[in-house]
């Protein structure tokens, strides 16, 4: 692959994407840095990886191989979107964890942080679960859109308040398998 492959839209979906956002080749380096980084910090104590699904599966997959530790995962799914493109602010747990939180640090890794209400309900959720930290990796932080003070320990990239798809993002399930992190300007957008 060369580096301006993951910067067009592939036919299939061009009707629909807007500019690139973040390129394949990028995305890959950042998280490989967010993986040295969370290796550095949890060096003597690796932490339980939380995914949250379905966004975050392909970037928890490549942070996790690129966190040279033995880390463990788990993923939760939350609702707040449905099908549509802005959050409803209303959080619903839809697959909780298996995995015991009690004196464990605890790695949330999310796709996107935009008006952070949902972030803010999972954290205060999984804290009631008696885990020794709850920290939070982000690959998208939307700028200006907080609703709620966050404190994230690793951000990938902030982007602007644009709704985008590709890597695990998607509009009504579609896009996620993009390489790269697009605009979206088809049906539905904002």
């Amino acid at each position: 692959m060369d580096d301006t492959s993951s910067n067009i839209p592939p036919a299939w979906a061009a009707d629909v994407l807007g500019d690139v956002v973040i390129s394949a080749e990028v995305l890959n380096a950042r998280v490989r840095e967010l993986g040295a980084a969370i290796a550095a910090d949890y060096a003597d104590d690796p932490p339980l990886l939380v995914g949250v699904l379905k966004g975050a599966m392909m970037f928890m997959t490549d942070l996790a191989r690129a966190t040279e530790l033995a880390v463990d995962m788990d993923f939760m799914a939350v609702s707040s979107y449905g099908s549509a493109t802005q959050s409803s602010g209303i959080v619903r747990i839809v697959k909780d964890l298996e995995a015991d939180l009690t004196g464990r640090h605890v790695l949330v890794v999310e796709d996107i942080v935009d008006s952070g209400l949902t972030l803010n309900y999972l954290r205060k959720y999984l804290l009631a679960r008696s885990p020794k930290s709850v920290e939070v990796c982000a690959l998208l932080l939307k700028e200006g859109e907080q609703r709620v003070s966050l404190d994230l320990r690793y951000v990938g990239f902030t982007i602007p308040p644009t709704f985008v798809v590709g890597y695990g993002l998607d509009v009504a399930e579609k896009y996620r398998n993009l390489s790269g992190i697009f605009t979206y300007v088809g049906p539905g957008s904002h």
